[in-house]
C-alpha cells in the first residue's frame, strides 16, 4: 500500500481506504428516508418535515416534472432559491429524473443570470414568489431562452400563523406573477402518486449538477459534478465524523444551499447522516445565535466572517452556544486569532477545511478527533490523494516545499461544461490542478499559502496575502482585514491592506507598521493602508472579497 504522509495522523476511527463508491444522488435521500423516515429532517422557521415527507415530496415533484413539463434525462434545471424546503425537495427531484441541477444565486444581477441561462442551456428554473426572485425571473422569461418557471409560494413553507401574517405584513415583498402560461405552481406539480418513470443513472458518467465557479472575468465556468462525485463527497464527509449519532443530531443551516460548501457540508451530509437541518433563509447574526440557543444543534458550518462576527458581537453572552460539538470553517482562510477566540467562547473546537467547486467541494479537513493544527487545512479525506507539485517543473514536492496543490479522488469533477480547453488545463491525467499554493509537513497536514493568481510580486519578491493578513490579525484592534496587490510602475506591484478596526478600537498606519516589524519582512509590510469604519465587502456566502476591493481601487484610478 502507498505510504501517504497523512496516514500516520489519521484517527483509528477513520479509514482512508473506506469504500467511497458513488451512487445516484436521489438514492442517498431514499436510503435515509428508509432508515429515519419518522425522524425530523428540516425545521424551517418553526415548521417541521420528516425525512419520509421530504422523500415523498421529492418523488411527487419528480413525476410532475416528467408529466407536466416533459423533463427528460440531461435537461438542465436551474435552482434559483434561498434556503427553503423547496431547495431540498427540488434538488433531489431533479436528480431522480436524470436532469442536471444548475445552482443559481438569488442575488445575481439580471445580466449574470442571463449569462448562466445561456451558458447552461437552462429552459426551466425553480424559484419562489418573492419580488427579489420573481422580478428577475420575469425579466429572464423575456430576455433569455428560459421557457418555464416552477413557482413556489414562500408563505406556504412557514408554520401557522406565520404563513398568514407573512401574506399581510410582507405583502409588498411578494411578487405578482403574470403570464400564467409561462409558469406552473409547485403545488400543481405534486398532484400525483409519486411513481415517476424510472431513469437509468450511471453514477460515474451522468452529470447531476453544474456548479458555476466564481470567475474573475467573463462568464463563470460550470463544473460538471457527476452523481458519483456528489455522493462520494457526502460519504467522505460522513466518514470524517464517526462518532455522530445519526438520525438524532442537528445541523445549523445559515449558509446558502446553492453554494457548494453548504450544499455538500450541510445539506448532503445531513441527508447522509439523517441529521435534522435547522435552517434560516439567510445568515443573520442575532437570528443565528438565537437559533443555536433555542434548538441546541450539534453541527455548525460557517465561513470565517461568520465566526468573526460571533466573536466580536457584544451581546453574545446572552446566548447559550454550549450544544455545539462540531464546528467547521471553510470557504476562506480562518485567522488563527478568530479560531482561538471562538473556541474560548463556545468550548467547541473549530476545524478548518479546504475545498473548491471542482472537487464537489471538500478535499481536506482537520480531524474531528486528533490533532487540530491552527492555520492548517488538515488531512485529505478518505480516498483523496493530495500532491504538491512544483509550478515550473511539475515535479512532486516533499514536506516543507511550496507548490501547486493537486487532487485526485472520487469527488473530482468530470470537467467544465462546454469548455474543453479550460478542462484540459485544469484536469491532467485525472489530476485536478487547483491553482492554490500549498505545502505539507512531516505529519501530512496541508497548509494553503495562497492562490497563485493572488500572489503579489513586488520588486521580484513573492508576497502571499494570506501571510500578511495573518500577521495583521494578531493586532488586538483588528476586526477585518484584506490584503491585495496593486499595480506600481517602479515595483511591479505594491502591497495594500484594507482594515476595519473593532468598534471600540482605533490605530494609525504608524502603529500598524511598528507592530508588524518583527512579524513580516520589509517587502511584506503594506505600503498602503486604508482604514474603514464600515464592514469590508463580502461575497454571497460572507467571505471577505479581495476582488471587489481591488476593482474599486482600479475604478478610482480610472
Amino acid at each position: 500500500m502507498p505510504d501517504y504522509p497523512w496516514l500516520k495522523s489519521y484517527s483509528n476511527k477513520v479509514d482512508w481506504y473506506a469504500d467511497t463508491t458513488g451512487r445516484p444522488v436521489y438514492a442517498m435521500l431514499a436510503e435515509t428516508a428508509r432508515r429515519f423516515g419518522d425522524r425530523p429532517a428540516l425545521d424551517f422557521l418553526g415548521r417541521k418535515w420528516t425525512w419520509g415527507e421530504i422523500e415523498s415530496l421529492s418523488a411527487r415533484m419528480a413525476k410532475g416534472l416528467q408529466e407536466k413539463l416533459g423533463v427528460r434525462k440531461g435537461d438542465r434545471i436551474g435552482l434559483f432559491l434561498p434556503n427553503t424546503p423547496y431547495y431540498i425537495v427540488a434538488y433531489f427531484a431533479v436528480a431522480r429524473v436524470g436532469a442536471i441541477a444548475v445552482n443559481m444565486n438569488p442575488l445575481y444581477a439580471e445580466r449574470e443570470l442571463g449569462n448562466l441561462i445561456e451558458d447552461s442551456g437552462c429552459r426551466i428554473i425553480v424559484t419562489v414568489d418573492l419580488k427579489l426572485t420573481w422580478d428577475k425571473m420575469h425579466a429572464m422569461l423575456h430576455a433569455s431562452a428560459l421557457q418555464k418557471l416552477v413557482l413556489c409560494r414562500f408563505a406556504d413553507a412557514l408554520p401557522f400563523p406565520k404563513n398568514l401574517l407573512f401574506r399581510v405584513v410582507k405583502a409588498s415583498e411578494i411578487g405578482k406573477p403574470r403570464h400564467e402560461d409561462r409558469f406552473v405552481w409547485f403545488d400543481d406539480l405534486l398532484k400525483n402518486d409519486g411513481k415517476s418513470y424510472e431513469v437509468p443513472i450511471d453514477p460515474l458518467k451522468d452529470v447531476a449538477l453544474l456548479q458555476y465557479t466564481g470567475g474573475t472575468t467573463g462568464v463563470p465556468k460550470g463544473a460538471m459534478l457527476t452523481h458519483a462525485n456528489v455522493t462520494a463527497n457526502a460519504e467522505q464527509c460522513h466518514l470524517w465524523f464517526p462518532d455522530s449519532r445519526d438520525g438524532e443530531e442537528k445541523m445549523v443551516a445559515v449558509l446558502p444551499f446553492f453554494h457548494v460548501f453548504a450544499m455538500t457540508g450541510i445539506m448532503n451530509m445531513s441527508v447522509r447522516k439523517g441529521l435534522e437541518i435547522v435552517a434560516l433563509p439567510r445568515f443573520d447574526l442575532k437570528a443565528t445565535l438565537a437559533l443555536i440557543d433555542r434548538y441546541k444543534p450539534h453541527y455548525f458550518l460557517g465561513v470565517p466572517a461568520i465566526f468573526n462576527a460571533i466573536v466580536n458581537f457584544p451581546g453574545r453572552d446572552r446566548y447559550d452556544l454550549s450544544s455545539l460539538r462540531f464546528c467547521v470553517s471553510g470557504g476562506a482562510p480562518l485567522p488563527i486569532e478568530v479560531k482561538k477566540s471562538f473556541e474560548d467562547i463556545t468550548g467547541c473546537s473549530v476545524v478548518e477545511g479546504y475545498g473548491l467547486s471542482e472537487a464537489s467541494p471538500v478535499v481536506c479537513v482537520n480531524p474531528a478527533y486528533g490533532k487540530n493544527k491552527p492555520g492548517s487545512i488538515g488531512l485529505p479525506l478518505p480516498g483523496t490523494i493530495v500532491e504538491i507539485v512544483d509550478m515550473k517543473t511539475g515535479e512532486k514536492q516533499g514536506p516543507g516545499h511550496r507548490g501547486e496543490l493537486c487532487v485526485r479522488g472520487p469527488q473530482v469533477m468530470a470537467g467544465y461544461w462546454n469548455r474543453e480547453k479550460e478542462t484540459a488545463a485544469t484536469l491532467k491525467e485525472g489530476c485536478l490542478h487547483t491553482g492554490d499554493v500549498a505545502m505539507f509537513d512531516e505529519e501530512g497536514y496541508f497548509f494553503i499559502v495562497d492562490r497563485i493568481k493572488d500572489m503579489i510580486i513586488t520588486n521580484g519578491y513573492n508576497v502571499y496575502p494570506r501571510n500578511v493578513e495573518e500577521a495583521i490579525y494578531l493586532h488586538p484592534s483588528v476586526e477585518e482585514c484584506v490584503v491585495g496587490g496593486l499595480p506600481d510602475k517602479r515595483r511591479g506591484e505594491i502591497v495594500k491592506a484594507w482594515i476595519k478596526c473593532k468598534d471600540d478600537r482605533c490605530m494609525t498606519e504608524t502603529d500598524l507598521r511598528e507592530f508588524l516589524k518583527d512579524k513580516l519582512s520589509p517587502m511584506e509590510i503594506p505600503k498602503q493602508i486604508e482604514f474603514r469604519r464600515e464592514p469590508l465587502p463580502k461575497t454571497m456566502i460572507g467571505k471577505l472579497s479581495r476582488k471587489d476591493l481591488i476593482e474599486e481601487e482600479m475604478r478610482k484610478k480610472g
